[in-house]
């Protein structure tokens, strides 16, 4: 197994350079993270973008493609949830587990399976050690850092209650880890409502049935919320709400304390911070930059199952007109831009699809726009999105 890269790092730098960097979006830095061109005026977030466990993740896959030339790559599911870094990869050769037809049970010590950024249940890792696949780990340490309190927890006799998305590749991979201990429990909760249900059972205890039902799926197999949910920790998937994780917190800690009381609080409640450092610096860039400038929209720029881009484009979203795209290609016009609705605010063109569109969306004039873009997104992609803007903005008349 490779955790720390293969050792081509400086061969592969100059085709990631050519494929994610952005002559642009380093002038804009340059300039205080702001851009002049026509009638707009753009303000791009001090932190955007590629962080550095995607970076590493990208620059691994480079240098497997490198290392074996001539073996099958395979990737257990997206590297990360970005369209345009997945296609790249798909088109060196790489394939996914996760994609129709292709199915792990024939891989063999000839393959070489590359681990993404989100980690992979303990499952699936050692179904391919098994096998005697080449692994390549490109699992995120802020990831890794979730996984060692959650095993802590487990390893202590509390259940982790994980504030995350339930089929999302990193809550799944974190979840699994408590099975690496006997009787290890695990509870997922999407957000305050759910928090407020399980709270409510924790001080009542009423109604366990109901609530299994209602959970179904989201708990470790044989879950017990009489027996489980006596003693918590809190664990998050690390690109949630850094204020949802604490009001969770906060929720859990007072059911605790209505329960038990607080000399017994420390004995039925555990939590630590398991936000990774790159998701709560994007987040308070774009809070930096609603406070800073006077904006008339705001643009974010991410996949749209990307959670942490999601979550940029709720926090701007509570504040002024924002559109999600997911690439240059999603503005069609100065009148007409394709995107995804931000909490679901605006019903989309085809029930169930990502995208809605709207029109009117750039206003005429002089324009303030503000830009960020989720952690998966190369400054590629922004470049491309904010020379479209400046297509649409050469004069005082929208196209």
């Amino acid at each position: 197994m490779f955790r720390k890269g293969l050792a081509l790092k400086h061969e592969v730098a100059d085709q990631l350079a050519s494929d994610y960097h952005s002559a642009l979006i380093d002038q804009i830095r340059g300039d205080d993270y702001q851009w002049q061109h026509g009638r707009l005026r753009l303000h791009l977030a001090t932190e955007f973008g590629f962080c550095y466990g995607v970076d590493r993740a990208v620059d691994y896959a480079y240098q497997t493609r490198r290392r074996f030339p001539d073996r099958s790559i395979y990737l257990t599911g997206e590297i990360i949830h970005n369209p345009q870094v997945n296609h790249r990869l798909r088109a060196a050769g790489i394939r996914f587990l996760s994609d129709p037809g292709t199915d792990a049970d024939g891989l063999g010590s000839n393959d070489v399976v590359i681990l993404p950024a989100f980690g992979v249940t303990i499952s699936m890792l050692a179904r391919l050690q098994r096998q005697g696949c080449t692994l390549v780990d490109t699992t995120c340490g802020s990831v890794l850092n979730v996984w060692k309190n959650v095993l802590q927890y487990a390893r202590d006799g509390y259940t982790a209650i994980i504030h995350g998305k339930v089929k999302h590749e990193e809550t799944q991979a974190t979840a699994s880890q408590v099975f690496q201990y006997p009787g290890g429990r695990s509870l997922v909760v999407l957000d305050r409502d759910e928090a407020d249900l399980m709270c409510n059972f924790i001080r009542t205890g009423e109604d366990a049935t109901g609530f299994t039902q209602r959970f179904a799926g989201a708990m470790s197999p044989d879950f017990d919320p009489v027996r489980d949910l006596q003693r918590v920790g809190l664990a998050n998937q690390t690109t949630m709400l850094m204020s949802e994780s604490l009001a969770i917190g906060e929720m859990i800690r007072q059911a605790m304390l209505d329960r038990y009381g607080a000399a017994d609080l420390d004995a039925h409640y555990r939590a630590f911070d398991t936000i990774c450092s790159a998701t709560q610096d994007r987040q308070d860039a774009v809070a930096a930059l609603l406070e800073r400038r006077d904006l008339d929209i705001m643009i974010v720029i991410g996949g749209y199952n990307s959670s942490n881009t999601k979550n940029l484009a709720r926090l701007a979203g509570r504040r002024l007109r924002t559109y999600h795209i997911a690439d240059a290609s999603c503005l069609l016009s100065a009148n007409e831009i394709r995107h995804r609705p931000v909490d679901g605010a605006t019903t989309p063109a085809t029930p169930g699809a990502d995208e809605t569109a709207s029109s009117n969306w750039l206003p005429s004039g002089t324009v303030s726009v503000g830009l960020t873009a989720g952690a998966s997104t190369p400054d590629s992609v922004v470049g491309q999105v904010i020379e479209r803007l400046g297509e649409f903005t050469e004069s005082d008349v929208p196209e």
